[in-house]
């Protein structure tokens, strides 16, 4: 999945949010090579995102503290990705001897195994703004103390943003399997162009005839 604008162009919140899980997705795809951990990649991409946020003020403080007290959690719940096989979400995550952490948004890992050459995985870090998160969060000193209130009630209701891409680990990185616009300016670009070529869906010329 990938989150649009359905109007096709990005409000300053949408484009700031989405900034923020294209950047963690990028830090991932350049980090990931066999022998690198998956479970060090979800917090990569937290910590990518949580420095997005503070930029953006809706956090504040040390990121290194916010990472100790799983703040990341708060606003990427999931896990950083899956296999891809056989299945959409291939199994082999947790062979023998490979532990689930306990720990929020670490425990929907769907693998915390250490990468190797020529496994299938997806990257999709998201950032979400989720009421019953934030308001525990809120709730909860070890983590209110980074959260500024009155800026996360203005992101209230906003949903929030995926990114997913397929990639295949090499020898000595990945191959990005996924071709299709990603940046900001890629999808309002071929947004536009889509509406210049618009065609009507099926049941609409059913109604026509």
């Amino acid at each position: 999945p990938c989150s649009f604008p359905c109007n096709g162009k990005f409000t300053e919140k949408q484009r700031q949010v989405y900034n923020a899980v294209y950047d963690a997705s990028r830090a991932v795809m350049k980090a990931v090579k066999p022998g690198v951990s998956w479970v060090d990649m979800h917090k990569l991409a937290e910590r990518t995102t949580l420095e997005a946020l503070v930029a953006m003020g809706v956090v504040k403080g040390d990121v290194d503290a916010m990472m100790a007290v799983r703040l990341g959690a708060v606003f990427m719940p999931h896990g950083l990705g899956h296999f891809m096989g056989v299945d959409t979400h291939d199994v082999g995550g947790y062979p023998e001897g490979v532990e689930r952490s306990s720990e929020p948004g670490l425990k929907s890992l769907r693998t915390a195994r250490t990468l190797e050459n020529r496994m299938v995985l997806t990257i999709e870090p998201g950032l979400y703004f989720i009421n019953v998160l934030l308001d525990a969060a809120l709730q909860n000193p070890a983590q209110s103390c980074f959260l500024v209130r009155e800026v996360i009630d203005t992101f209230r209701g906003t949903g929030g943003v995926r990114i997913e891409d397929d990639i295949i680990i090499t020898e000595d990185g990945m191959e990005l399997m996924t071709q299709v616009p990603r940046t900001v300016e890629e999808i309002e670009t071929i947004m536009v162009e889509g509406r210049a070529q618009h065609q009507p869906l099926p049941q609409a010329q059913q109604k026509q005839q």
